[in-house]
This record gives C-alpha cells, structure tokens and sequence, in this order.
C-alpha cells in the first residue's frame, strides 16, 4: 500500500516537475498532477477502507491454497501410482516363478509318468512273452503226446498186422488181442 502511494507521488512530482518547466505554475489548485494524485489517493483510500486488499490477499492466498493442494494430491496420487506399479510388479515375478515352478513340476511329473510308463510296458511285455512261451510248451506237450499216442496206435496196429499174419492158428488169437490192448493201454 505504501509503495503505491510513494509511485503515484512521484508520479505527480514528475508530471508538476515538467508542467513546470519553461512556463509560470498557474497555481497549485489549477495544477492537473495534484487532482491526478489526490483522485489516486482518494480511490487507494476507498479500496483500503473497503478492505479491497485483504480481499485480493485473501483471493490470492486461496489461489495459493488450492495450487498447494493440487499439488499435494498430485504428489499422492503420484506416490499411490507408485505403489501400484510396484505392486502390480511383485505380481508378475510372483506369477513368472509360479509359472516356473509349475513347468519345473510338469517336467518332473512328465519324467515319472514316463518311466512309469515304460516300467508298465516293460512288465506287460514280460507278461506277455511269458503267457506266450508257456501256451507254446502246453502246445508242444499237447503235440508230443499226441505224436506218442499216434505212435503207439500205429505201433499197435502194425504189430496186430505182423503177428496175425505170421500167426496161422487160433488158438494164439485171443492171448495175443488181450496182450496187445495191454500194450496200448501202458503207452498212452
């Protein structure tokens, strides 16, 4: 407030300074940079009685207030922004060793399911080779016993054939039927 009151008078100064210079001063009253001054003067001391200044004071600290609060919430908003990338940072090395662990445990579970697998094969082919090599021996027991049984039968018959033949009686006959059905008995 002071300081505008020391410009506007000199102001004033400088305007009666060169209204002055090479002409004689009319007079005080009639000297324009006076009511200039005095109207400033009177319009400053308006604006101090309404308490013009404390208004702009007081608009301008509001002013100050909001910038300072703008800026505070800009700074938490900045601060919570943070924050969240952080966070959401976290996150994602979490889930990558998620992820990693899971494909670490899907690698071994593959690994054992495989030789399990192949532990399975292995056993069922034993199995099945085993099932095979027995249903040969049954079947070669069966082959050979029938083989023996034919054998006997076709002994039997060709000795039926030589003894009747070189046998011209009788009474041989009969001792030699009842011999040979005891033959054909004890080699089957």
């Amino acid at each position: 407030m002071i300081s505008l009151t020391a410009v506007a008078l000199a102001a004033a100064e400088t305007a009666y300074d060169a209204g002055t210079g090479d002409h004689a001063s009319p007079g005080l009253l009639q000297d324009p940079a006076l009511w200039v001054l005095l109207a400033f003067l009177i319009v400053i001391g308006i604006f101090a009685r309404a308490g013009m200044h404390k208004a702009m004071v007081s608009g301008l600290d509001k002013r100050a207030q909001k910038i300072a609060d703008e800026l505070n919430e800009a700074r938490k908003m900045r601060e919570e922004a943070q924050e969240l990338l952080a966070s959401y940072q976290r996150r994602q090395r979490e889930a990558e060793e998620e992820a990693s662990g899971i494909i670490e445990q899907a690698k071994k579970d593959a690994t054992r399911m495989a030789a399990e697998a192949r532990a399975k094969i292995s056993e069922q082919t034993e199995r099945r080779i085993k099932a095979a090599e027995e249903k040969i021996a049954r079947a070669e027991a069966q082959a050979v016993s029938e083989v023996r049984g034919q054998t006997a039968d076709l002994a039997i018959e060709a000795a039926r054939i030589i003894i009747r033949d070189r046998m011209a009686g009788g009474a041989q006959g009969p001792f030699i039927d009842k011999a040979i059905a005891g033959l054909k008995e004890k080699l089957n």
